[in-house]
């Protein structure tokens, strides 16, 4: 029942994040053309287009981005915490590719920060989570496989790739470190979201944000990375609405 809920819960995101909306709104305005309803097609298409060039327009998703990203500032390196917590963040498993190849951007960003911060920290341990997606190995397996090449001992790591969503996450390291308070490494756009979700547990984690997306050059012509900035924000945006809601 909860797999059923959370491919729904995916579904609905897809139509209400800008490629799903713009996407849903072309639509409309070809059916009225089939229809040959001119007025409403014009109105369908128009917005279309307008949405498609606000998202993918440099201030307007640095706005967004930048709205989240500075909410928490970078790790000072400096606190002895003994639990450090890796969000998964996606992968591949296409094995003709190096490890290096098989996780997203944003997964070797928080890997690396992860490791980082373990080897400032005498005797810590890196937690792994995240599940399989539409793969067959879960990406905590895919974070700790990284973390091993680059040297970290497999008797530092916990590794848990069932949890399917920051919340499952959360729970999971609950059951470790209670609590204590425990260094969260995860995308400066999902930092704001992902620290709501574990101190509403009664958690105490500390942010070490990683993946900053906000781009400082000053550019206006539309280009298809900031309407991928546009998506990861409203993302998350939905995500704390949705998150508030439910609490």
């Amino acid at each position: 029942m909860d797999s059923i809920g959370f491919l729904i819960k995916r579904m609905i995101t897809f139509f209400v994040e800008p490629l799903g909306f713009v996407m849903t709104l072309f639509a409309f305005g070809l059916v009225f053309i089939y229809l040959r309803k001119e007025k409403y097609s014009k109105i369908f298409l128009s917005f279309a287009f307008a949405f498609l060039f606000l998202f993918s327009f440099a201030p307007f998703s640095n706005f967004l981005v930048t709205n989240l990203e500075n909410q928490y500032p970078k790790y000072d390196y400096t606190k002895q915490v003994k639990y450090i917590h890796v969000l998964g963040g996606g992968h591949n498993t296409d094995r003709e590719q190096p490890i290096s190849s098989h996780l997203s951007d944003a997964s070797t960003k928080r890997v690396l920060e992860g490791i980082i911060i373990h080897r400032k920290i005498p005797n810590s341990k890196l937690i792994f989570t995240g599940y399989a997606g539409s793969t067959n190995i879960p990406t905590a397996l895919m974070n700790a496989e990284l973390a091993r090449e680059l040297g970290v001992d497999e008797d530092d790591m916990i590794v848990n790739g069932l949890p399917k969503d920051t919340a499952e996450e959360a729970k999971f390291t609950k059951t470790i470190v209670g609590s204590k308070p425990f260094i969260l490494v995860t995308s400066a756009t999902h930092m704001p979201r992902s620290m709501m979700l574990f101190q509403a547990l009664g958690m105490h984690p500390i942010a070490a944000p990683t993946y900053f997306q906000k781009d400082n050059i000053l550019e206006f012509i539309p280009g298809i990375g900031n309407l991928e900035n546009s998506r990861m924000s409203i993302h998350e945006y939905l995500g704390i609405l949705w998150a508030k809601i439910k609490s």
